[in-house]
């Protein structure tokens, strides 16, 4: 499966690490996603799914 959160969209994001000497390289800094189980309403069920690690401290604040 592919390094996006189920809730927020979240995906990986490209970015350059500069060295000392300022040589420039690609960077890719990846989402903080935990496989987590959440209690879904609509299906009175537990949903399993990956999810961001700022999507979850949301889910808390809602909870």
């Amino acid at each position: 499966m592919s390094q996006v959160c189920n809730i927020t969209g979240k995906k990986r994001n490209n970015g350059r690490a500069i060295s000392h000497s300022h040589v420039r390289t690609k960077k890719i800094q990846k989402v903080n996603l935990q496989s987590r189980k959440i209690w879904s309403v609509r299906r009175q069920s537990w949903v399993r799914c990956k999810i961001s690690t700022k999507a979850m401290k949301s889910l808390m604040k809602i909870a």
